[in-house]
């Protein structure tokens, strides 16, 4: 067997595995399903719901990025660059810990009801449809900004610099520079942030506020867990799959680049935008999206940490066995990240096999998992394995994305050399592609921890009760109504999260050579 067969050896089996992960719990609930004919009157409402909100959500995020990635384009300051990276926070934050802040902010007894309270208008109720709404647009106008910012800084300085040498205002900046670069950024947001709306769970579970607010998501945990329905739940993760692929597949047909050409990376001499209309509007436009992004979670550091030595001793216990579960789940991921993305640049089948699971969630898995394991043993003695295969594999997408850019520049620049040196097999996996990726695996270790710890999916179908997550734990606090300790609760599962990706991130810098 020559070198480059054994090379594939190990690319192939994880994606074997991935595939195996994927497709047999989708071929478990396919034929579980038997068709759509399990489906209920109300579940087209859920279907309906599902894709009116995240159609709006999408938008609202992508529209509300504008002016803020804007600002951001067109104003230096202090502190600008660690701005920047607290807007990124919401994306590794638990939803569950995100929904509270939110209810801390929104909620009947918040800072915005007192407001209205004090100058006479009717409250605001953050559950309900507006409240799914408002709660999709905290995590994804980040990632929105951040994308729309990436396209104004891909506009070459030339550019700009010969566009203020023709005199040009605001209005021909946009319609010549800024419009084109929106036209090829913004659909491929859209569909991104659509994507992850169609598969909100935690969300739309606490804040859906009924019937009217049920995404597929939400319709097939009821299915589960009150009405023990097993066709009707299989018939909806059918249905949620479809509507992933369609999103996927519009996805990759639409996000088009388009290219402004190569630039110098000259750095403009005269900002942009020097008006005092302009610098007003876009003080304003970060000061709000900093506040709407950051007081949530203020709220909750406020209210949990005085009270973080009281907890009760089962939130400790769901504690260790979430660290336990994410330093798992992580290992994982990595395990089958890297061969994957080695064999990327090269086999199209590899990163073929590591976006498969984003044509299912979270719940479609443990749908699948729990037909497949129910014939044989009783699936909540299952519980943490399900629950840290799942994470892992819904991970995996995140991590090979993240490795790819660095594993092409690695392969361009050091196949011929390691040839030369008859480096290969462990000997160039030690000495030449860890050390060089040590900084992407780092934060690919990192986003898998995060969500490993935050994650309110699979463990909700499996668990009997007793064995819990922090993030479950946290759920049941909040059905209790015990908001005081949930929020303390809430502010250890952010402390835990937050301090895991800084870590691994931590980490991969400093085992990076460079």
């Amino acid at each position: 067997m020559g070198s480059g067969a054994r090379a594939l050896i190990w690319p192939a089996l994880a994606a074997t595995l991935v595939a195996a992960l994927v497709l047999v719990p989708l071929g478990a609930v396919t034929i579980r399903a038997g068709g759509f004919g399990g489906l209920r009157g109300g579940d087209l409402s859920a279907l309906w719901f599902t894709l009116w909100q995240a159609a709006v959500s999408a938008a609202l995020s992508c529209l509300l990025a504008l002016p803020v990635a804007r600002a951001l384009f067109r104003r230096r300051f202090t502190g600008r660059g660690l701005l920047i990276s607290l807007l990124g926070a919401p994306f590794i934050l638990p939803t569950v810990v995100a929904v509270i802040g939110l209810i801390a902010i929104f909620g009947r007894r918040g800072m915005v009801n007192a407001a209205l309270g004090g100058l006479g208008l009717p409250e605001f109720s953050i559950y309900g449809a507006h409240g799914v709404i408002l709660a999709h647009v905290f995590f994804n106008l980040p990632l929105a900004t951040r994308m729309v910012l990436h396209g104004w800084q891909a506009i070459p300085s030339e550019r700009l610099r010969l566009a203020a040498s023709l005199g040009f205002g605001p209005p021909e900046i946009q319609r010549h520079l800024e419009w084109p670069m929106l036209r090829s950024v913004l659909p491929g947001a859209y569909l991104a942030i659509f994507l992850v709306c169609l598969t909100s769970f935690a969300v739309a579970l606490i804040l859906g506020g009924g019937p009217g607010a049920t995404t597929v998501e939400v319709a097939i945990y009821q299915a589960f867990r009150f009405d023990f329905d097993l066709g009707r739940a299989a018939s909806l993760a059918l249905v949620q799959v479809a509507i992933c692929v369609a999103a996927l597949a519009l996805t990759a047909w639409i996000t088009q680049g388009e290219s402004f050409g190569a630039g110098l990376d000259r750095p403009l001499a005269t900002p942009l935008g020097q008006g005092a209309l302009l610098r007003m509007q876009d003080g304003l436009a970060i000061s709000a999206a900093t506040a709407f992004l950051l007081l949530p979670i203020g709220a909750i550091v406020a209210r949990g940490l005085p009270a973080l030595t009281d907890l009760p001793p089962s939130i400790w216990v769901a504690t260790r066995i979430s660290l336990t579960l994410a330093g798992a789940s992580t290992a994982l991921t990595l395990a089958l990240a890297l061969p994957l993305a080695l064999a990327a640049p090269r086999h199209r089948w590899a990163e073929t096999a590591a976006m498969l699971p984003m044509a299912a969630s979270a719940l479609v898995v443990g749908t699948g998992l729990f037909l497949i394991a129910r014939p044989f043993v009783n699936p909540t003695s299952l519980t943490l394995p399900v629950t840290l295969i799942a994470n892992a594999t819904l991970s995996l997408p995140f991590a090979v994305r993240i490795l790819l850019p660095e594993v092409r520049t690695l392969q361009n620049d050091y196949d011929r050399l390691a040839a030369s040196l008859d480096l290969s097999g462990f000997a160039r996996l030690r000495y030449l592609t860890l050390p060089r990726l040590a900084r992407p695996l780092g934060f690919s270790a990192g986003i898998a921890a995060a969500f490993s710890m935050g994650d309110l999916g699979v463990i909700t179908l499996f668990s009997d009760g007793r064995t819990q997550t922090l993030p479950l734990a946290l759920f049941q606090l909040m059905g209790a109504y015990r908001m005081d300790q949930a929020a303390t609760a809430a502010c250890l599962l952010m402390a835990l999260t937050f301090a895991l990706f800084w870590a691994c991130d931590r980490i991969g810098h400093h085992a990076d050579p460079r």
